[in-house]
């Protein structure tokens, strides 16, 4: 029985992953971000409230499907969204089936609502780190699924693996490397930076890809870049330790995330890579009332986002393909041949990238070609940036 579910494991995988690459890479991604407001038959939208009063159960044969996000909702436009999209995808594939979107405004509290709603839904879709204790409600609720984003499971009396949970990681410090990068070969400057919203794991991987990226670009391909952290934002990670980096602290503090891209701003900057939510959006706003500087975006295409009268703001975007590993999740629930699994993807098989479609970035030739160089080398493990617990520094990493 163990070899048979082993098996099955390993069919998943193989699958997963061959799918993924059968798509194409996603950094040539040119769809815009859809409106949410503007959702299909059966799907009820976010509610600024912890509720789902409004819910029905769906008809025969679909799936009820609930999202709980963190205080930026799913239309913050980048990380939560990227995973409503992909239950969107699904539920436009599979009619009957619904989802009900619930925005926890207390991130400690997290958990805990999931544990309010489980008994309405047939699976719960959970993005972000904090929600890693949701395996204990899972071994309460094994007729139940958990699709849990950017985080496994934590372990229980040793068991890391459970039958209705899927755990998803991303190498965000691929992303973080292609920021980087990107943004060493474009400043005018000489100085950028990395803004980030709390210092989990994620977060901590996106700041030391970036700066990676500049270390990697400034030894090879002829910037001099400085990246600049400012003391007063630093970091603290989940050991305790401190990471540097410059760090709003919320992932909702639009006012916060002004004010940091501010100083950022002061400081001479003129191209922050954003890895910080809905907070990020202050950041936006700072560089757009600048006027002489860019954002990279992070997770998805935020070049719409970036309007700012006749011009943008956005350099590119680096992506993490949450949507289309949430779909197929979904997806394999609802066929019934859904497997317990703890998976990381990068860009072996395309789940991240960056956006280089014409009308959709502002980068040169020539940094595109470079980007698309290190794409390769980053995709055969040639190089491998530094992450917050991968045993790499962003000035000694493999292929630096």
């Amino acid at each position: 029985m163990k070899m048979k579910k082993l098996l099955a494991l390993l069919l998943v995988v193989a699958m997963t992953v061959g799918m993924l690459s059968a798509c194409g890479p996603k950094n040539d991604v040119t769809d815009p971000t859809p409106d949410i407001q503007n959702t299909p038959d059966g799907v009820a939208t976010d509610d600024p409230n912890v509720t789902d009063d409004n819910t029905d159960p769906a008809p025969a044969g679909g799936l009820r499907v609930a999202i709980v996000t963190s205080p930026s909702g799913v239309d913050d436009g980048s990380f939560n969204q990227n995973n409503y999209e992909g239950i969107l995808s699904f539920i436009n594939t599979h009619p009957g089936s619904s989802v009900q979107a619930i925005r926890e405004t207390d991130i400690n509290n997290s958990v805990p609502t999931v544990e309010a709603i489980v008994a309405d839904y047939d699976v719960v879709v959970a993005p972000g780190f904090q929600f890693a204790t949701v395996s204990t409600i899972a071994l309460d609720n094994p007729d139940k699924y958990f699709v849990i984003v950017d985080e496994f499971p934590a372990a229980i009396d040793g068991q890391e693996i459970f039958d209705n949970v899927l755990g998803l990681k991303f190498a965000e410090e691929e992303g973080g490397f292609f920021a980087g990068v990107a943004a060493a070969m474009q400043t005018t400057t000489g100085k950028v930076a990395v803004v980030n919203g709390i210092a989990y794991p994620s977060n901590v991987n996106y700041q030391y890809g970036f700066e990676s990226g500049v270390a990697y670009a400034n030894k090879h391909l002829g910037t001099s870049a400085e990246v600049v952290s400012l003391p007063s934002y630093a970091g603290t990670d989940v050991t305790g330790a401190n990471v540097g980096g410059n760090y709003i602290g919320s992932f909702d503090d639009e006012a916060g995330g002004k004010v940091v891209g501010e100083a950022l701003l002061k400081e001479g900057v003129d191209i922050i890579f954003v890895a910080a939510g809905g907070a990020g959006n202050g950041v936006f706003t700072a560089v757009k009332e600048h006027g002489a500087s860019f954002v990279i975006g992070c997770d998805v295409d935020q070049y719409d986002d970036g309007a700012n009268g006749a011009s943008n703001i956005i350099l590119t975007s680096v992506l993490k393909v949450m949507d289309i590993n949430v779909d197929r999740a979904l997806t394999a629930i609802a066929s019934g041949t859904f497997v317990g699994a703890n998976m990381t993807l990068g860009a072996s098989s395309d789940s991240t990238g960056f956006i280089k479609a014409p009308g959709r970035h502002q980068m040169s030739d020539e940094t595109v070609t470079a980007l698309d160089r290190v794409y390769g080398l980053v995709k055969d493990n040639t190089i491998i940036p530094a992450a917050n617990f991968n045993g790499h520094t962003p000035t000694a990493f493999p292929g630096l």
